[in-house]
């Protein structure tokens, strides 16, 4: 136990000395997100609550963001989308319902919540669509800080399939100017996370992300751009990554292997290790493509998709998801609720090796993939040895038996340690495991 919480003092230590160094986000971001055990419900008791449970449980080992997700905005987030009211300002700006946020009363906004957050020693994020809200754009309203009205930055032939609450922004002086008054506004209630939606991709909108991006500079304050949805066009790779830290690769993720009948748009686990490839050259400090929330444990009271539930992956498949995750340096965003940790998940979010090797290493790629079998290979920041993380991506029992050289590594008789077990193997010159069905192991070579 001493053991472990020292390795997670020192990841805390390592990641805080690289964000001084390098930037907002030095590190893949780690935190949690409310939409895929929330929805668009959540309340600020349970804000608080699970800032709590991250604070005591998992801060120690690099958890800091808690991001609150789409309709913050929402009255009756419950009823019919069509019957949704919205809580905005006179010049045109949503901010949190009263009720379900009692400390944004009397134009506070997410100022107090902030505070609290803070003084845990995390950080607050939140979610917004991209663009004009529709009815200051329809009722004209003026634009904090400037002579201009919403009307004037709306593009009312620009909508979101997907959600019917904004018009796109225009790529005009009025539109800058209300994305300047927004984030302004986010930078007085101190959040330090804001992702954006309905821009990464179906539509890209690479204005938008230039305009956002320029109007959080303006508001000086420094907080972390995500992109989403996917998956991000690759070919958009060196734009997105000019403007912001992260930027989803896919569509939204759940807990399936393979299809989800009824929500096929929705990202597969067996299809995130093609996904991941292709974006492991575009891994760069401070700019991270997002393999999306982490749909582990309880997900309930109203998941974004489904019905409340378990995670329907298998604790084999919950490892693979973490372990590729982390081979490739994915932001960690925990879509589980918090308030219903239970152990198992509690084991996967709080080992401090594996999480070591998401924010600590380099040259991450996917070194083979041959059937059923796939290997990823990273480098240590200090350079010192290999990981190496096998993965089966089959249906049935694997037996691994390869030589190092065929995953990059040079030959040779490497001492290996199981990070997951936590355990030395002893050496070794070959790659040896057998695999169950979606198992994996992650191995630290020397």
């Amino acid at each position: 136990m001493r053991s472990a919480v020292f390795s997670a003092f020192i990841l805390v230590c390592i990641s805080a000395c690289a964000f001084a160094q390098t930037g907002i986000a030095p590190t893949p971001p780690m935190g949690w997100n409310s939409w895929d055990s929330f929805g668009r419900t959540i309340t600020e008791s349970e804000v608080r609550a699970t800032a709590e449970v991250m604070a005591k449980e998992l801060k120690r080992y690099g958890w800091q963001d808690v991001v609150i997700d789409e309709g913050w905005y929402i009255p009756n987030p419950k009823d019919d989308p069509k019957q949704y009211r919205f809580n905005l300002t006179e010049d045109g700006r949503f901010v949190p319902d009263p009720v379900r946020f009692p400390s944004s009363a009397d134009g506070k906004g997410f100022k107090p919540l902030a505070d609290y957050v803070h003084s845990l020693g995390l950080k607050l994020g939140i979610h917004i669509l991209r663009g004009v809200p529709k009815q200051a754009a329809d009722k004209n309203l003026p634009i904090a800080g400037s002579k201009l009205a919403a009307g004037d930055a709306a593009d009312r032939q620009d909508l979101c399939p997907w959600n019917a609450y904004n018009y796109g922004a225009k790529d005009n002086e009025a539109g800058q100017a209300y994305y300047d008054s927004i984030f302004k506004l986010y930078a007085s209630w101190d959040v330090d996370f804001v992702k954006v939606d309905c821009i990464a991709d179906h539509p890209y909108k690479p204005a938008e992300i230039r305009m956002i991006s320029e109007a959080i500079r303006k508001s000086g304050r420094p907080m972390v751009l995500s992109l989403s949805p996917g998956p991000t066009a690759i070919e958009h790779a060196d734009e997105v990554a000019k403007y912001a830290q992260m930027w989803r690769t896919c569509d939204d993720f759940w807990d399936h292997w393979g299809k989800w009948q009824g929500h096929e748009w929705s990202q597969s686990l067996f299809d995130q290790f093609e996904t991941a490839a292709k974006w492991a050259p575009h891994i760069n400090t401070g700019r991270w493509p997002d393999s999306d929330m982490l749909p582990l444990g309880w997900l309930g009271p109203s998941p974004g998709a489904g019905e409340p539930r378990k995670s329907r992956f298998t604790q084999d498949e919950q490892r693979t998801m973490m372990t590729l995750w982390s081979v490739s340096r994915s932001p960690l965003m925990m879509g589980g609720n918090l308030l219903e940790l239970d152990d198992w998940t509690r084991s996967l979010l709080t080992n401090a090796e594996v999480m070591g090797v998401d924010q600590r290493s380099q040259e991450n790629r996917q070194a083979l993939r041959d059937g059923d079998l796939v290997v990823w290979t990273a480098r240590p920041v200090n350079g010192k040895g290999y990981y190496v993380a096998v993965f089966n991506i089959g249906d049935k029992e694997l037996a691994v038996d390869r030589a190092w050289k065929d995953a990059g590594l040079p030959d040779g008789n490497y001492r290996v340690r199981d990070l997951w077990e936590k355990r030395n193997l002893g050496k070794t010159k070959k790659i040896e495991v057998k695999l169950r069905p979606h198992a994996s192991v992650i191995w630290k070579a020397e």
